[in-house]
């Protein structure tokens, strides 16, 4: 805002001689000097937007229940991923003992007509734990149609079949067909392929099976931690 000062309209000042203050003129006489006030379109506009701050709405955020949703099923997905992932289905690591509760029982799969895939393992084997994600894949492969029988070699109520099979490394997989005789037999780190092939071979009924002998890297047997059991013929295989 800018002023300017107006003199009084009746009162004429020389513009050649000094002006004099008479000291007898009363102040009654004086004219109040005049102001005259400019205000400048910067500070209107700024009143105005002052103003326009004023009378805004302010926007409230109202949560989105679609997103929610989304997120909810994405929290769901990774879990049930993780879960899968945990069980083979993505290459992760199969337990043991997970193997272990859905075998068939040994005595039971010499008598019910199929063949069968025996298993010597141990739970401090290494190579029987890598090899644990490849023998779920061909055991969900091939379930309805061959016995998979887990025996664990530190149970001494399997010293009478590690003997039988010649088990000196394991994993010992024994490839038996429907009449429980041993076609072959392969041991340590194979392919996964070999598993499927040979018992794809025992359930079609061919006279040989393709991988009969066969060693990779294994676990010594005798490496084993034998720890006695109270019923040593019982059906459990571990």
């Amino acid at each position: 805002m800018s002023c300017i000062s107006l003199a009084p309209i009746n009162r004429i000042y020389s513009l050649h001689a000094p002006t004099t203050f008479h000291p007898h003129i009363s102040t009654a006489n004086r004219r109040t000097r005049k102001w005259r006030c400019q205000v400048t379109n910067e500070e209107t506009n700024q009143d105005v937007k002052t103003e326009d701050k004023s009378n805004k709405v302010v926007d409230t955020v109202v949560p989105d229940k679609r997103i929610n949703r989304r997120i909810g099923l994405a929290s769901i997905s990774a879990a049930v991923g993780l879960f899968l992932s945990t069980r083979g289905w993505f290459g992760g690591v199969i337990p043991l003992s997970d193997l272990s509760v859905s075998a068939v029982p040994y005595d039971e799969a010499l008598t019910n007509g199929r063949p069968t895939m025996v298993e010597f393992y141990a739970d401090w084997c290494e190579v029987c734990r890598e090899l644990a994600p490849d023998v779920y894949k061909v055991e969900k492969e091939f379930k309805d149609k061959v016995n998979f029988v887990m025996l664990n070699v530190d149970n001494t109520k399997w010293e009478e079949e590690i003997d039988e099979f010649g088990v000196e490394g394991i994993p010992h997989f024994s490839f038996l067909d429907k009449d429980g005789n041993e076609e072959g037999n392969v041991v340590g780190r194979i392919p996964k392929q070999y598993l499927a092939e040979n018992l794809a071979a025992l359930v079609r009924g061919d006279k040989k099976i393709p991988h009969a002998r066969f060693v990779g890297k294994f676990s010594k047997a005798e490496s084993r931690e034998v720890h006695p059991v109270a019923n040593p013929r019982g059906h459990s295989n571990t």
